[in-house]
């Protein structure tokens, strides 16, 4: 029955691939940082792998915003629309979630912006505003060329969707097109962002000194607020001294500069994705790869026979079968508990696993949240150095942040060894992120071009 308690140190040896050490750590914050400039400079912009596009906002929310608004939070495999009425001090929100079909996150751009508008309707019809004229914000989370606050050209697919149509096409247009077609409904897009950036703005609105937006979730990415003379592409109104730059660090590493200390497994991963070489930094870290990363180590180790005897399950062996949320609930357990952990591997057909088994799996979990929390630390810490600010608060929002049990924790301490000293920090949890925050930059848009009736 299962395998022999000494076996643990043997795994845990071949789970050193997963530590980064303090050299590695200062290592990766030296390539993020040279590619963060690389990406905000206007000669190595267009081979840059760190983009850092401009977000065209450059105001953050200052809690005088008023009225209704609209927003609509694309970012995984459902979206979100949300109305909100921001009055003196207070907001009230009503959302509704609509799942996106597979069909439809692999069919064409014009089906997924149909699918779109049709709930967008439907959602007025059922708040009683079907016949306003209403501003929308409209979160669009994947890697968006933005050339005004209301235009953003898609960059690239990422977490599983490959629409066909609408890489290298305006988004905003493909919406506006769509609720054209139906002819229903008057809907004014004010503004198109990315979910880190709706997250900084949602925070910001109640906290002054939140300026980093940070999504650990399905995918991991960040903004920030930088100054805008260090914005080499700006081309907007001129005048106003911070910009908000959206990282989209998922693609750091994509030119190999993590190879050093990827794995076997994070080779896998990728090999195995529907975007091969890209992401490369998202992939260690989020949501959508982190069970899978965790699924490979422990298939590795039942064929050297180090774990369940040497005998797996069928569902063991199955891509994408051992889900992230399980790394979550594994962790959960009180040490020497293992209740969530034999919940997690009767699941998987594992019942026959032993304890030493389950202290086995319990341990790949904390390597690889561990080195997920490192890795956003690293770059978190970069952020925070570039800035020089003496206080900066990081908004943050994403699964893997919200429900990991030790993730902030780690995290905190993390941070705190990589920033200069007199550099001070605070993590806050995002309430309702992006749906808020794109409703936000809508608020703050028209706060600008028009006074709200």
């Amino acid at each position: 029955m299962g395998m022999a308690v000494n076996d643990l140190p043997r795994i845990r040896e071949e789970c050193e691939v997963f530590h980064l050490t303090d050299k590695q750590i200062r290592e990766i914050m030296s390539r993020l940082h040279t590619d963060l400039l690389k990406g905000l400079g206007k000669d190595t912009h267009a081979t840059a792998i760190v983009k850092c596009w401009i977000t065209y906002i450059q105001d953050l929310p200052n809690g005088k915003e008023r009225g209704k608004f609209l927003a609509l939070d694309l970012g995984g495999t459902n979206f979100r629309v949300l109305i909100i009425n921001l009055g003196e001090n207070h907001f009230d929100m009503q959302s509704k979630i609509y799942a996106i079909p597979n069909h439809i996150m692999t069919g064409t751009g014009v089906a997924l912006f149909d699918h779109i508008a049709e709930c967008l309707a439907n959602f007025m019809k059922e708040h009683n505003v079907y016949e306003e004229r209403l501003a929308l914000g409209f979160t669009f989370s994947f890697p968006l060329k933005q050339l005004g606050l209301t235009k953003g050209i898609l960059q690239r697919w990422t977490k599983g969707f490959s629409c066909s149509g609408v890489v290298g096409e305006d988004v905003v247009q493909g919406l506006k097109d769509a609720i054209a077609r139906r002819g229903d409904v008057q809907i004014d897009i004010c503004a198109i962002l990315n979910d880190t950036t709706g997250t900084l703005m949602s925070c910001a609105w109640k906290n002054h000194n939140c300026k980093i937006g940070l999504i650990v979730g399905t995918g991991s990415n960040a903004c920030y607020v930088e100054k805008t003379e260090n914005c080499e592409l700006f081309d907007g109104e001129p005048g106003k001294s911070d910009l908000l730059i959206n990282t989209e660090w998922g693609a750091f590493g994509d030119d190999g500069s993590l190879d050093f200390v990827r794995t076997e497994f994070d080779r896998e991963v990728d090999a195995n994705s529907i975007n091969p070489g890209k992401q490369i930094q998202e992939k260690m870290i989020s949501g959508m790869y982190m069970g899978e990363l965790v699924r490979l180590a422990l298939v590795k180790f039942t064929r050297m026979g180090l774990l369940f005897g040497g005998h797996g399950s069928d569902l063991l062996f199955e891509r994408g079968s051992f889900y992230t949320k399980y790394v979550s609930e594994i962790e959960s357990d009180k040490l020497g508990d293992f209740t969530s952990c034999m919940e997690v591997l009767e699941e998987l057909g594992l019942s026959h696993a032993s304890e030493a088994d389950m202290a086995a799996v319990r341990h790949v979990c904390e390597c690889v949240s561990r080195r997920a929390a490192h890795l956003v630390s690293a770059g978190i810490a970069t952020l925070l150095n570039k800035m020089a600010e003496p206080r900066v608060t990081v908004g943050i929002d994403g699964s893997v942040y919200r429900f990991h049990p030790h993730f902030h924790a780690l995290m905190c301490e993390k941070i705190a060894q990589l920033v200069q000293p007199g550099l001070n920090f605070d993590l806050m949890l995002s309430e309702d992120g992006s749906g808020r925050g794109a409703a936000l930059v809508a608020a703050v848009a028209c706060r600008q071009s028009q006074p709200v009736a």
